[in-house]
C-alpha cells in the first residue's frame, strides 16, 4: 500500500511541475514514475503518510493565515533554526515534511543535513521593548 503512495507523490509532484492532464502528458508521468530509482528498503507506516498528508491538509489554511498577518502586520526578525527530522522518515516523507515547512509564508528550509535535521529560516514579528 504504502509503495502506491510513494507513486501517487511522484504522480503528483509531475502534475504540478508540468501543469498537463493530456493523455500523452499522464502515459509519460506514469512511465518516468515507475522508471525512476527505488528508494532504500525501510519499513514506513501507514499511519506516518496518513499524518504527513493531514499536516499538508492542515497547511493550507495556516499559509492564508500567515500571508494576511505579514500583511498586515509586516515581519521584521528573522531567525535562522534546526529542527530534528522526526524518525524513520523515507525520502518521500522528508520532502512532504519539507513541502509543509516551507508552504507557510514565514518558514522556508534552507537546507536537509544527512544528520537528521533541517534548517529552517523564520521571520518573526519584532519584539516589543
Amino acid at each position: 500500500m504504502v509503495g502506491h503512495l510513494n507513486l501517487i507523490l511522484r504522480l503528483a509532484i509531475w502534475f504540478l511541475l508540468t501543469a498537463d492532464f493530456s493523455v500523452a502528458n499522464i502515459i509519460i508521468g506514469v512511465s518516468i514514475a515507475l522508471l525512476l530509482p527505488g528508494r532504500h528498503k525501510t519499513p514506513e507506516a501507514l499511519k506516518d503518510w496518513l499524518r504527513v498528508l493531514g499536516e499538508v491538509i492542515v497547511a493550507i489554511p495556516q499559509a492564508y493565515i500567515e500571508a494576511l498577518e505579514i500583511i498586515i502586520r509586516p515581519h521584521h526578525r528573522e531567525e535562522i533554526t534546526m529542527e530534528r527530522v522526526k524518525p524513520r522518515r523515507t525520502p518521500g516523507l522528508i520532502f512532504l515534511d519539507i513541502f509543509v515547512i516551507t508552504f507557510t509564508p514565514k518558514t522556508i528550509v534552507l537546507k536537509y543535513h544527512e544528520e537528521g535535521w533541517y534548517e529552517v529560516h523564520r521571520v518573526r514579528p519584532r519584539k516589543k521593548t
